[in-house]
């Protein structure tokens, strides 16, 4: 319990951190976005307008940074991140919320599908380690795990998209197309889905295929492996309840990590294929320079990448209670 206790304290800490830069650096920067698009405007607004524009993006120079910082805090509280600039006037919690899902089912299911099968081979490779599988998927997966994402999303949408016209080569869904909870739109979802998970899907199989494999050899190797097979064990409990439970530990660890990661996207293949995900929005608020879209971008990659590692952490030591004394024997 005390465990626990711990890292929630570790996540407060830390997350009030992260809250706090992130309001502390936009603030350092030259100019504020209320300037910036007041620029756009070629100086056709009063100073009257610029001034509410300020008190609209909780930039106002009249008033003092620490009260701008409670109103900060306080708006976070709320998932008030502010307006966009870029897409003034809707806020930005807004176009988070629109691009967040696609983010989620995109990278989200592309990433579990990878950590599945990439798990399953790196099992079976270990087992049958030198065998016909083993010799053909390891340098295969390896090759693919060296290739970028967004450098095999190309070509897949130069040959599949451009080439064959197999596959759509932009958007989540067709032009005109209604947003609605039916087959029909679910199944034009997963259409222009196709191509980019497949990129992310087929980059990220060498890496949990390789880290499950070497922990699988390492562990058949332990003593507790040798006596169960001496004791008659099943070769398919062996497998799996004995060296497969134990040597999953650290590929669990990395999916944790890597579910923070989905909320962030990936930027690059978003961008490619013009996924409207948090990457490709993100892409266009750097672009734009539309700071409050980015800081508000920025703050829910980081709370949701903290709480993340601090469920991870505590439910690693459900796993394996030896992590709480730091590796010692319980």
């Amino acid at each position: 319990m005390s465990y626990v206790l711990k890292r929630i304290g570790t996540f407060i800490w830390m997350l009030w951190v992260a809250t706090t830069l992130n309001f502390i650096i936009p603030r350092l920067m030259p100019g504020n976005p209320a300037e910036a698009l007041y620029g756009k405007f070629q100086g056709q607004l009063s100073p009257a307008a610029m001034q509410a524009m300020e008190i609209q993006f909780g930039v106002n120079t009249g008033v003092p940074l620490w009260k701008q910082y409670l109103t900060y805090l306080w708006n976070m509280l709320h998932l008030n991140f502010g307006i966009s600039y870029n897409f003034y006037p809707t806020k930005v919690s807004t176009i988070i919320g629109h691009s967040l899902p696609y983010t989620i089912g995109l990278v989200g299911i592309s990433l579990i599908i990878a950590f599945a099968v990439g798990t399953v081979l790196g099992i079976y490779g270990a087992w049958k380690r030198n065998g016909a599988l083993d010799s053909i998927q390891s340098p295969v997966l390896l090759f693919l795990q060296s290739v970028p994402a967004f450098w095999l999303g190309l070509m897949m949408l130069f040959y599949f998209g451009f080439i064959k016209g197999w596959f759509p080569d932009s958007h989540a869904y067709s032009d005109g197309a209604t947003p609605s909870f039916t087959w029909g739109f679910i199944g034009d979802l997963l259409w222009h889905a196709t191509l980019p998970g497949l990129a992310l899907i087929l980059t990220g199989l060498g890496g949990w295929m390789l880290g499950m494999r070497n922990m699988m050899v390492q562990t058949l190797g332990d003593d507790y492996i040798t006596f169960a097979e001496a004791k008659g064990a099943p070769q398919r409990t062996l497998m799996l309840r004995y060296a497969a439970r134990n040597a999953i530990l650290p590929n669990f660890t990395g999916f944790g990590q890597a579910l923070a990661a989905v909320v962030s996207g990936s930027v690059l293949v978003e961008t490619i294929f013009s996924y409207p995900g948090i990457g490709y929005t993100l892409q266009q608020g750097i672009l734009a320079e539309d700071y409050p879209l980015i800081q508000g971008i920025f703050l829910i990659i980081a709370v949701v990448t903290l709480f993340a590692n601090m469920i991870v952490d505590i439910l690693y030591v459900r796993l394996d209670p030896r992590a709480e004394n730091g590796g010692d024997a319980a």
